[in-house]
């Protein structure tokens, strides 16, 4: 008996004895950890395509400065990952309303990344006041024929905006003379680019010493074109059900003064908060209207929402 309790105790050793050397194998030292971290994660330098163009004009690569900084925005942009998988989802969603705006005023559609750059697909507000997807001024969206008050502010409007961006990039390309050079006045100013253009004697973006933002820009609307055209390349996997889809909705005209859009909401069976999303040009819970203007507001087809008004 007390030779069989020797054997399985020597056993019961053996078996202790392995699992501390099988732990201290698999313990995780500095180098191991290192190699983990090395294989499981790797960064990767780009190849920049050997031909480039924004609206049908050649970006000259064969400039090593052109390059570098063509280099720089993709590689920023690529790797910036989170951002780059929101600009697929909401570019699925509002490019199909931007793009025959954009095509029926003769604007080319790559323009339609500008608003990406511009504002990331959202009603974004600067700190100086620009607004909207297209980041208008007020000024400017007045001159343009919008409305732009507290009570209405069609800035926020993406039809409306989108319009008013097609006749200022328009009136550039007349003025600067290339598509490239109306891109780059969008950020600047026609005069602030018109102005460079004639004290440097050149004659396009390319060629002029900018400011960092606005020396970076068309670089950045070509970063994301060539990015948001080819996600795979650069290394985006998502499934067409992890885009942002539109809701259906349809148009309500109102030329009377809405004094309770929360009430008017409920009324159409969703709440003010629906009615905000899809309208976010209304800024108030309230439509003052003095000049029986016709407003058409959005109101979501029924079954998209489940909220209860």
């Amino acid at each position: 008996m007390k030779i069989v309790q020797k054997v399985l105790a020597g056993i019961g050793f053996l078996c202790l004895a392995a699992l501390f050397i099988n732990a201290f194998q698999d313990a995780p030292t500095d180098e191991n950890l290192e190699k983990k971290i090395i294989n499981d994660y790797n960064i990767y330098a780009l190849k920049v395509p050997d031909y480039l163009e924004f609206a049908g004009e050649p970006v000259p690569l064969a400039n090593p400065d052109i390059l570098e900084r063509m280099d720089k925005e993709l590689l920023v942009n690529t790797y910036w990952q989170s951002n780059g998988l929101l600009m697929f989802k909401r570019a699925q969603k509002y490019f199909p309303v931007i793009e025959p705006i954009l095509a029926k005023n003769g604007i080319p559609d790559d323009f339609k990344y500008l608003a990406v750059i511009e504002s990331g697909l959202t009603n974004a507000r600067s700190p100086a006041g620009a607004s909207g997807f297209w980041q208008i001024m007020k000024a400017t969206g007045r001159e343009n024929g919008l409305e732009v008050n507290d009570n209405v502010d069609e800035r926020y409007h993406l039809e409306m905006a989108t319009k008013v961006a097609c006749d200022y990039l328009k009136k550039s390309k007349e003025r600067l003379g290339s598509w490239t050079n109306a891109a780059a006045a969008y950020n600047a100013g026609n005069y602030g680019i018109s102005k460079r253009l004639d004290e440097q004697k050149v004659e396009n973006y390319y060629d002029l010493l900018l400011g960092e933002e606005t020396g970076r820009y068309v670089f950045r609307i070509i970063a994301l074109k060539e990015i948001l055209s080819h996600p795979k390349k650069y290394g985006f996997n998502f499934r067409n059900k992890d885009l942002y889809t539109a809701v259906t909705t349809y148009k309500v005209g109102v030329d009377t003064v809405v004094t309770d859009f929360a009430s008017f909401a409920k009324g159409f069976g969703i709440n003010y908060k629906i009615l905000k999303i899809h309208n976010p040009w209304l800024r108030e819970n309230k439509l003052n209207n003095a000049s029986r203007k016709q407003y058409y507001i959005e109101i979501p087809e029924k079954g998209h929402y489940s909220t209860t008004p």
